[in-house]
């Protein structure tokens, strides 16, 4: 395997009974790259990050980190190796303030020492502009504060891979741009980035390469201006005639 390869995915496939989500994708992810997903609502997208993450086992297929091979690791120690992930609905702990939510992520998915895990969540807190919203319980952020602490609590856990899920979505144009500007700043900070996304100018600011799936194949993949580009991609996922 190319040790700059980071995520390693051969021949990926899910089914649920008699219905296919997923069949016999395969793809890389260099170190340090952003690798945006796009497709239309039921191709496989989240189905496919539930299998790189744990949360869902695969059909058929094999996904390596850093040439490890993922298959009957479950989710919190796929954590600790390095994956770390939002979800399109943010899911914190509302009930606890923002920097106990971060303290969490940090103490059992990075295995941090408390002592250790202040300064780290500190850090992470101002790196994502929570800084001033440390002491706020979660429950009552708004919707792009509650984003901040879902990728913040991702982040906490240390990843070298970080699985993005339409975390733009609900966002306005300005709240969009602000959190396009955070991840540029992860990914300069060397952190591999997958992000599936329906806000196509966020990921288009952001992505090196694309991946377009469809019915649960992939349809395309390459750089995003010759992705879009593609008759194929344009009336699959924007609905225009080629």
């Amino acid at each position: 395997m190319d040790k700059n390869v980071l995520l390693e995915v051969r021949g990926v496939s899910k089914s649920f009974g008699a219905v296919r989500v997923l069949h016999e994708v395969s793809f890389d992810v260099n170190r340090g790259e952003v690798l945006g997903i796009l497709g239309p609502n039921g191709a496989g997208k989240t189905t496919l990050f539930n299998m790189i993450s744990g949360d869902l086992k695969v059909s058929g297929g094999e996904i390596h980190l850093a040439g490890r091979a993922l298959r009957g690791e479950p989710p919190f120690r796929r954590c600790k190796m390095g994956i770390g992930r939002t979800y399109q609905i943010p899911r914190p702990y509302s009930g606890m303030t923002t920097f106990e939510n971060l303290l969490v992520a940090a103490a059992f998915g990075g295995g941090r020492s408390e002592k250790e895990s202040y300064a780290f969540c500190a850090a992470v807190l101002r790196e994502c502009e929570l800084a001033d919203k440390a002491n706020r319980q979660a429950g009552a952020l708004t919707l792009l504060d509650r984003k901040r602490l879902e990728l913040a609590r991702a982040l906490a856990s240390d990843p070298k891979l970080l699985l993005l899920d339409e975390i733009a979505g609900g966002l306005t144009d300005d709240e969009s741009k602000a959190l396009v500007g955070l991840v540029r700043r992860i990914r300069d900070r060397g952190v591999t980035i997958v992000w599936i996304e329906h806000v196509l100018h966020a990921l288009l600011a952001v992505a090196d390469r694309l991946m377009v799936l469809n019915f649960g194949e992939r349809i395309a993949e390459g750089p995003p201006a010759e992705v879009i580009a593609l008759p194929e991609v344009q009336r699959v996922y924007m609905g225009i005639e080629a």
